[in-house]
């Protein structure tokens, strides 16, 4: 596994490089996750918000109309600027963009009301790090509402999962059982008010390796871990169709609320 600084250059590289197909991607644009994760955030109208590896800026978008001022943050200053243009297209004026790190937040302690981050903490090398920071930067009575791949409680299975995604993007770091986030957030100091899995069934094993610039041999390794998942890997993600153009699997979310307490 790189380090921790290495998985931090492979994440601004990458995604400076495909920053634009991020912006344009429908599955980080829109769906009803981003409407649960609003409903959840539960933004105040004259409240302060904060926009963790913001990418696209989707998120960031999502919720501006519901603050008074969002901030969006992101560690690739590409990423960002391309959040930024597609945002000012949109015509939403409330929202300012800062370069920083997920792990050392570049803001003064109680800030914010609001804390989000959208499917971005398993790029993050330490995430109990994350969320201390997160929690550090919220106002009492703030919240944190986060959504990122989920993993099975199984510790082999979880690890084969995460060498799936780290081969399509060496980038991704660790994801998380639904246990292991609870704990972050409740050793951090919030009290977590709602977990939900969330599944999306039959993801497209192409046009998602595509969206990391995947050569042909890379994919070609991702299909034969697709077609020799172990039976309790195979349970989780469900795969289809493992070594044809159509081949698909599943992957789970998890959508995670928890609130600093005064």
């Amino acid at each position: 596994m790189p380090s921790h600084q290495e998985t931090k250059a492979q994440a601004q590289a990458r995604f400076g490089q495909h920053g634009q197909g991020y912006v344009e991607s429908h599955s980080h644009a829109a769906g009803a996750d981003l409407e649960r994760l609003l409903a959840r955030a539960a933004p105040q109208r004259d409240g302060l918000a904060l926009d963790i590896a913001t990418g696209g800026g989707h998120t960031a978008l999502k919720l501006a109309p519901h603050v008074q001022q969002m901030v969006a943050l992101d560690l690739t200053p590409k990423m960002l600027a391309a959040a930024r243009v597609f945002i000012a297209a949109q015509g939403v004026q409330n929202v300012a963009f800062a370069t920083g790190d997920a792990e050392q937040l570049p803001f003064r302690s109680a800030s914010f009301d609001l804390v989000t981050c959208r499917i971005a903490p398993h790029h993050f090398p330490d995430c109990f790090r994350f969320v201390q920071e997160s929690a550090r930067v919220l106002k009492a009575g703030g919240r944190l509402v986060l959504e990122d791949h989920l993993l099975p409680d199984d510790e082999r299975a979880a690890r084969y999962i995460d060498s799936f995604e780290r081969l399509r993007d060496p980038s991704h770091f660790r994801a998380f059982a639904d246990y292991e986030w609870q704990g972050m957030l409740l050793d951090a100091g919030l009290t977590v008010e709602q977990s939900e899995k969330q599944t999306k069934p039959g993801t497209k094993l192409l046009p998602w390796a595509a969206r990391q610039g995947c050569t042909p041999a890379v994919i070609a390794r991702l299909q034969v871990m697709l077609a020799q998942a172990p039976s309790a890997v195979a349970d989780w993600m469900r795969p289809t169709c493992a070594g044809r153009p159509d081949a698909s699997f599943d992957q789970h979310f998890i959508l995670i609320a928890g609130k600093k307490e005064a």
